[in-house]
């Protein structure tokens, strides 16, 4: 029976309120695991996000045209869900770019309502990079522009409006940014995109009988936000995916609003983790299991034989809690489906080396600094649009000390840079958190020392975030803002109007 049901039968409802007295928590408790382990069809190809088209104007920029629209979605048989889409009616295109090049963007806003697109792990200026002081109003246009300069990494872009970020994500918004590097680039590596190559925005949604999206959080130990009992890949629900080369290299987004995913296959078969949020690591590491945090993104390579038949699947998690069932960390979920051809191409491999490994360790930090996330709010104080926290020097390196301090989930993304982890609770990291990360899970009470350098984009009055990018908590106020100065500049005013119209 699906966790929504028993809680309908409790008198639960969307935006309602209920008393479970006597022995209805057992009952809510017991319906709160999810377990779909056999009983997904996989009946649907994957549909694989398309390339995002860009012209290139007369001054040698590329330019890609962004439409941010209202549709209807059919998921499953029945009545089509109402979704938010970029260039359709559910997610968007898959953006790819090269380090060096000059991009621009035209994001319409076809909604009813502002909205905006925030560029999740890219380095650039704090005007365009599409947090909540870059709104985009209903009809309006937004002109972002940069060069691209980073290493070859998988980046996402999506909604980041202060307060109805989880909003605006869960209806549909949504989509990847692949930035290409000549000097991360592993020629070995599988590279056909949506053939060896597959991008996979993974996502939990509830749907109500009518085929709509139900934003449905737990009554009691609702604290993550919202959790659904339905598994989306690129928009697809059951999907397989025709495997036809020996190694498939997948580029996993946790898309989620809340849900933490534990990945690993059917038959716990190794796989090679090759990248992590900003890139590739200095060596592959294989693991059969691997936790990914809402925002989070990795890259693996997966081995197949002729005529596998695997799914990938979510595992129950430690990191729960006392309620930890009720946010569905104790719930087991396949995924999606892969099925090996009879005969399969053997061209790629995985190398022994990848890229060049974070070096910010030796550095001397110039600001050592701590963060304390807890009841939605960091070092205490809830997100406010007007005040900036503090100002980073640019062409320095700090020191963060980040934890979570309560016993609840947290994780934390930070905008513009991508960070080197130097400690978990005073330890060596494992080996996934060894490559350079832009958002990392917080487990309770362990503190992650984290080196950041902060180059070439300053601007006294314009910030960047920090965050939790759990959407509820960061819609709910678990975020603050920084700005980067150059030398001799002082933290400078928020600009009062911020709001792009056209």
């Amino acid at each position: 029976m699906k966790r929504r049901t028993v809680l309908r039968a409790l008198g639960y409802g969307v935006g309602g309120s209920v008393v479970l007295a006597g022995g209805g928590f057992g009952v809510y408790y017991y319906a709160a695991k999810v377990d779909t382990v056999g009983k997904v069809s996989f009946d649907k190809a994957l549909s694989i996000p398309p390339l995002a088209e860009s012209t290139t104007n007369a001054s040698g920029a590329r330019v890609f045209t962004l439409g941010i629209q209202a549709g209807e979605t059919r998921f499953k048989a029945g009545q089509a869900t109402r979704t938010w889409g970029v260039n359709g009616t559910y997610l968007g295109p898959t953006i790819r770019a090269r380090r060096g090049e000059r991009v621009e963007f035209a994001v319409s806003n076809g909604l009813d309502q502002d909205t905006s697109l925030h560029w999740h792990g890219m380095h650039l200026p704090a005007a365009m990079d599409g947090g909540p002081h870059q709104v985009v109003t209903a009809g309006a246009t937004w002109r972002p522009r940069w060069t691209i300069d980073q290493s070859a990494a998988t980046l996402w872009y999506h909604p980041h409006v202060h307060g109805s970020t989880a909003d605006h994500m869960y209806r549909g918004l949504g989509g990847l940014f692949i930035v290409d590097a000549e000097d991360t680039e592993v020629s070995q590596l599988p590279s056909q995109y949506g053939v060896d190559d597959i991008p996979m925005i993974v996502q939990d949604r509830a749907f109500d009988g009518d085929n709509q999206f139900e934003k449905r959080v737990p009554l009691i130990g609702g604290a993550l936000g919202v959790i659904g009992d339905e598994i989306l890949v690129n928009g697809t629900i059951g999907p397989y995916v025709d495997v036809t080369t020996r190694l498939v290299r997948l580029r996993l987004l946790n898309g989620s609003n809340a849900r933490l995913y534990n990945l690993g296959f059917s038959d716990d078969r190794t796989f090679t983790l090759v990248a992590t949020d900003g890139g590739l690591l200095a060596r592959p590491w294989n693991t059969e299991r691997l936790y990914l945090s809402p925002g989070e993104r990795v890259e693996i390579v997966v081995a197949f034989k002729p005529e596998d038949r695997v799914e990938l699947r979510s595992y129950p998690s430690e990191y729960g809690g006392t309620l930890g069932r009720i946010n569905g960390f104790d719930d087991q979920l396949d995924i999606c489906q892969f099925r090996a051809a009879a005969t399969l191409s053997d061209s790629a491999d995985i190398p022994s080396t990848l890229g060049v490994a974070p070096d910010l360790a030796g550095e001397k930090a110039a600001q050592e600094r701590s963060f304390v996330l807890e009841s939605d709010k960091i070092n205490g104080q809830s997100m406010a649009m007007d005040r900036i926290d503090f100002g980073a020097r640019v062409d320095t390196v700090e020191v963060w000390d980040v934890v979570n301090d309560n016993g609840f989930m947290h994780n934390f993304h930070v905008h513009d840079v991508q960070f080197q982890v130097l400690t978990v609770g005073g330890e060596k990291p494992e080996p996934h958190l060894r490559g350079w990360k832009d958002t990392i899970l917080l487990p309770p009470g362990k503190h992650f020392r984290l080196a950041l350098r902060f180059r070439d984009h300053t601007d006294p009055n314009m910030p960047y975030m920090y965050h939790c990018h759990l959407l509820q908590h960061e819609d709910n106020g678990m975020m603050g803002q920084f700005v980067v100065l150059d030398d001799g500049e002082k933290v400078g005013v928020v600009p009062q109007q911020s709001h792009h119209h056209s």
